[in-house]
């Protein structure tokens, strides 16, 4: 199974969206096997937004994620990756998809929300930069992955 990392940015919990924005990817069936609230450290930011180092934004983002908590996520199943993304929809919420995350809570794209992570390349070094793999919890099965094994798995 693929894994991404997702974060619910200081605007999403400070509005009190947690619950909204988890029960999307719950009701999609993707299982998270790694869930906590923090604040980011500078450290943590810098190695976050390093690609960005430089540019006229940066200053920006690193206030922003520092800001207050976030809740970071490690989410599994099928092609979660693309999955996820299109559920948090666009950067830019004024160009997201109706139904995304972004466009139904979000108006900035600075502050829009949420993380996803872009690639599985990405999604890795994001994973372990928040977690340790003690943190993940993924000895338990959920309801769909209960119903998929009883019926013989999924057909291709």
């Amino acid at each position: 199974m693929e894994r991404t990392f997702v974060a619910i940015k200081p605007d999403g919990v400070k509005r009190g969206l947690i619950g909204k924005i988890i029960t999307r990817f719950e009701e999609k069936s993707y299982k998270i096997v790694a869930l906590k609230m923090m604040n980011v450290t500078d450290k943590i930011a810098a190695k976050h937004y390093e690609e960005h180092y430089g540019k006229p934004f940066y200053p920006e983002l690193i206030d922003f994620i520092t800001s207050g908590p976030i809740v970071a996520m490690i989410i599994e199943g099928r092609n979660v990756i693309k999955g996820v993304r299109h559920i948090v929809g666009s950067t830019r919420p004024d160009e997201a998809d109706v139904g995304s995350i972004r466009a139904d809570y979000s108006s900035y794209s600075t502050t829009n929300l949420i993380h996803a992570s872009d690639c599985e390349e990405s999604a890795e070094r994001e994973l372990h930069l928040y977690f340790d793999e003690k943190e993940l919890c993924e000895n338990y099965k959920t309801m769909f992955e209960i119903i998929i094994n009883e019926h013989g798995g999924f057909k291709q």
